[in-house]
């Protein structure tokens, strides 16, 4: 008998993890169609943006920068990682607002409504590390095993970073919709104090504390050190990294936690 309660019990306790996960799949999927449907070139289009932005930004300061032969692997690394940080808290931000109807008419977390939001920019980084490996080989600097899987992590900590910020923010902008406007400036902003477009060690050294405070930058820095230069970041720096993606995760998780109960009021 305790032997066939148990079985009861794990089953009707896994049965709400399996609905969930069916409709976190449901969610990504018709999130992926619906943003892509009706475009000649797909899912190409999430592609162009940054391809062509590299272009520019090559013919602009390739001749600035002319001194550091990797200068390109560089800013490609930096620019695909920031690509996602832009695109994923962006569409979390607006992702209770944009998907409310489901708050009102089912009985859905809106927790996964939030993380299900940045699928796309997930996706697309997927894609992206893909090329930048592709590119890391063409030109002669093949990461090795130790890299890609510091590399890895890296992308972990920075979806960590932005679920966090989606997290928090989604519920602040139902009450505060300027929010919107204020996050595309900070990113405009924050596209030049992350060192994209400029290798970081042409500043001083007693600034750069302040730019790692930044969340991308110490990503896109380590990054580049593991794939690019072949370099591990020390173990202190991976820490700073993982107590900053735990902060923004933990402190996402809190605020939303405080606002979603009343999410749907604010419809």
């Amino acid at each position: 008998m305790a032997t066939a309660g148990s079985t009861a019990t794990s089953g009707s306790e896994r049965r709400p993890a399996l609905a969930r996960a069916g409709l976190i799949w449901t969610l990504v999927r018709t999130d992926f169609k619906a943003r892509y449907h009706g475009t000649l070139g797909g899912f190409v289009w999430a592609l162009l943006k940054p391809m062509s932005m590299f272009v520019v930004l090559m013919a602009v300061f390739s001749f600035l920068f002319a001194s550091k032969p990797t200068y390109k692997l560089n800013l490609i690394v930096g620019l695909f990682l920031w690509d996602f940080f832009a695109e994923g808290t962006k569409a979390g931000l607006t992702s209770l607002h944009a998907r409310g109807y489901l708050l009102t008419k089912t009985r859905v977390p809106p927790w996964i409504l939030v993380v299900t939001s940045v699928s796309n920019a997930v996706i697309t980084l997927a894609v992206f590390s893909v090329v930048i490996m592709i590119f890391l080989v063409s030109a002669g600097h093949p990461p090795s095993l130790s890299a890609l899987v510091a590399f890895a992590g890296y992308c972990v900590a920075l979806g960590a970073i932005v679920v966090g910020f989606s997290l928090a923010s989604s519920g602040l902008f139902l009450r505060y919709r300027d929010l919107n406007q204020v996050w595309d400036v900070v990113v405009q902003a924050g596209f030049f104090i992350a060192p994209i477009i400029y290798p970081l060690d042409i500043l001083p050294e007693r600034f750069h504390f302040y730019l790692y405070i930044w969340p991308p930058t110490p990503v896109i820095e380590f990054s580049r050190a593991a794939l690019v230069a072949g370099v591990m970041p020390t173990t202190t720096g991976h820490l700073y990294l993982a107590v900053d993606a735990a902060i923004c995760l933990l402190v996402g998780i809190l605020i939303h936690r405080r606002l979603s109960p009343r999410a749907a009021e604010y419809i």
